[in-house]
């Protein structure tokens, strides 16, 4: 539906004794007709510029842009079609709504511009504000409304258009966790209803898994993996995207020789952990940093391998947080079951159930905590 292709951004410095800075390096996606794709990443990764790009907000360097067939961006050839002729919905992190507009103003804005007839354009603004759950509050002034109704008034003013594609710019940072939360099922609901296809831009991975179809995990303006939440989480292609994505300790290593028809083996404090025979494989001797999921780890009074001290455990509602320090003074994190709690100073055995993801120190990725 929405076609990117090679894509590239670059924005000069401010004067000539400072070098500029490439945004978008290359970048190629596809974003399927009915989904919400998220773009998710750090600052500076490139997500907002790639939407604003999207948006026809700014122009690419390079590239090539096409929604439903239809050529947006063609640097080659010329072609770039302007913002208020995309059809695109556009809801931005600070909401953008008009404080001296009632919500009905705010919303109808989008239509007057369009010089709709005065009855279609109040025909529409109602069945969008209900919609958005904002029925009966068409008359009110938008500085009375709480943050979630202002949200909402931004929402309803960037759909009431009927557009082909909703793009949201961190539409939830300036909530609080309860209404991030009832508002991604909101908008969630809303998506399916109307069938609406949505670029959603996030550094908040809950945000992302919460709403997200599909996940694009940008580093450094390109793309550094695209899939569901589960495949992004469980099958990581890279250290970037296995330390972005979820929880994880970072333990230094070594790696051991290989022992004849087992398993590749790397040395952690006082001990030896199993490695995956499908990752990749070390020299023995070569300094690794290995990641381990908090869910992958089991604590026991007695064991053998690898041990610890309990440094300090933390209520985490459903489950306890427990932090142990290795005898080199290198700390894991594991979650225990509410029934499991372990005190500061125990000693305690450490059993690692899934193969750590091992990857060489020398990247830089992998010098991260």
């Amino acid at each position: 539906m929405l076609t990117l292709r090679h894509l590239h951004k670059h924005f000069d410095a401010p004067n000539r004794h400072q070098a500029g800075h490439t945004v978008l390096d290359d970048l190629s996606l596809d974003i399927h007709a009915g989904e919400i794709f998220t773009l998710l990443g750090p600052s500076g990764c490139g997500k907002t510029t790639l939407l604003r790009l999207v948006a026809g907000l700014d122009r690419p360097d390079r590239g090539y842009m096409a929604f439903r067939g239809e050529p947006w961006v063609d640097t080659e050839r010329g072609i770039l079609v302007p913002p208020q002729h995309r059809g695109i919905g556009l809801v931005f992190q600070s909401y953008a709504v008009w404080p001296h507009l009632s919500v009905f103003d705010n919303v109808a804005y989008p239509l007057r511009n369009q010089k709709l007839a005065a009855a279609d354009i109040r025909r529409r603004v109602h069945k969008t504000l209900r919609s958005v759950g904002l029925d009966g509050l068409a008359e009110r002034a938008t500085h009375q409304l709480s943050g979630g109704q202002q949200q909402r008034v931004a929402m309803a003013r960037a759909l009431v258009g009927e557009p082909g594609l909703l793009l949201l710019d961190e539409p939830f940072s300036n909530l609080d966790v309860g209404l991030r939360h009832k508002l991604r099922l909101e908008l969630k609901d809303l998506q399916r209803e109307l069938g609406l296809t949505v670029v959603l831009v996030t550094h908040d991975q809950e945000d992302a898994f919460a709403l997200s179809d599909r996940i694009a995990l940008l580093e450094a303006g390109r793309v550094a993996q695209i899939g569901t939440a589960e495949q992004l989480h469980d099958q990581p292609r890279s250290a970037y995207v296995y330390d972005f994505i979820g929880k994880s300790s970072a333990l230094h290593a070594v790696a051991q020789a290989a022992v004849p028809g087992g398993l590749p083996r790397a040395a952690v404090a006082d001990a030896s952990v199993a490695l995956s025979p499908d990752g990749e494989h070390f020299a023995p001797g070569s300094e690794l940093v290995l990641r381990v999921r908090p869910q992958d780890v089991r604590l026991s009074a007695q064991g053998e391998g690898l041990w610890g001290e309990v440094s300090h455990t933390i209520f985490a509602g459903s489950r306890y947080e427990t932090h142990v320090r290795l005898a080199d003074g290198q700390q894991l994190m594991a979650y225990q079951p509410r029934d499991a709690y372990w005190k500061a100073g125990q000693r305690i055995h450490i059993d690692i159930l899934a193969a750590p993801y091992a990857s060489a120190a020398a990247t830089p990725s992998a010098q991260r905590p």
